[in-house]
């Protein structure tokens, strides 16, 4: 699309799906690249110009489920980071021309994004949709959700904050309903999103086209569990050594 292209009548589509909102005048484009992370905690009104609850998507590839949340709640403020810089290029170009003052995408893991940047009880909701499984033994240490990384989760999120958890991998579900529930009032979703029936994300979308369950779960930050209980259970619990299930793969050279 050409920076000239900005016909309200044009819908983009992914896989036969309609992306969220549309492209608005140029002279209405907003600027969502976050380039640089300060040496400590992010400050969300300065980032953002205002106090408003604060929403982070971990991993979160072309901006798709955060783009459709910031335009369906402009009263809250949005942050998605990936590790990939392809991914963050396309999610910021489409957020910058829907003109969307409350979001931001910067380049960075999710983990060191929640380790080095986000205050303690700052945060109203966390997202987490298909962390890479990884199905190679040598790379099981890069996968995302672990002990440590949920604990961070629940240091991050205000009293009562959300965590949204959703995966396409039958063994990475199995690990984070044993894992989770330590830290939060975990519930398992029954059926689609109904802000989305036909995908909150890209790889949501071909995992139901391919026919493919989708494992979604939802739980609030327990508000009886201190840091220091928390880090406990981090050390004490497994990490996720398991079978990612190699005839899977597929779908992650399309996802």
């Amino acid at each position: 699309m050409s920076s000239g292209d900005h016909n309200p009548d044009r819908v983009e589509r992914e896989f036969g799906v309609a992306f969220p909102g549309r492209v608005v005048e140029q002279s209405k484009w907003t600027q969502t690249a976050l380039k640089a992370m300060p040496e400590g905690h992010l400050d969300w009104r300065v980032l953002f110009g205002r106090d408003a609850p604060v929403v982070l998507d971990l991993g979160c590839g072309n901006g798709r489920y955060l783009i459709g949340s910031a335009l369906a709640r402009p009263d809250h403020d949005h942050l998605g980071t990936d590790v990939l810089p392809v991914v963050i290029r396309y999610a910021r170009k489409r957020g910058n021309q829907r003109g969307l003052a409350n979001l931001k995408f910067a380049v960075l893991g999710g983990r060191e994004l929640l380790e080095r940047h986000v205050a303690p009880h700052s945060v109203a909701e966390v997202h987490c949709y298909h962390p890479q499984p990884y199905y190679d033994p040598a790379k099981v240490h890069l996968r995302l959700v672990t002990p440590a990384f949920v604990a961070l989760v629940h240091r991050a999120l205000k009293l009562g904050g959300l965590f949204v958890v959703q995966t396409d991998n039958p063994g990475y579900w199995k690990y984070i309903k044993d894992v989770i529930p330590f830290f939060f009032d975990f519930h398992e979703r029954i059926g689609r999103w109904p802000d989305a029936p036909k995908g909150r994300t890209r790889r949501e979308i071909i995992a139901l086209k391919k026919k493919l369950p989708v494992f979604r779960g939802h739980g609030a930050a327990k508000a009886d569990l201190s840091e220091d209980e928390a880090l406990r259970w981090a050390e004490s619990l497994p990490p996720p050594t398991f079978d990612a299930d190699r005839r899977l793969r597929d779908l992650d050279r399309l996802g």
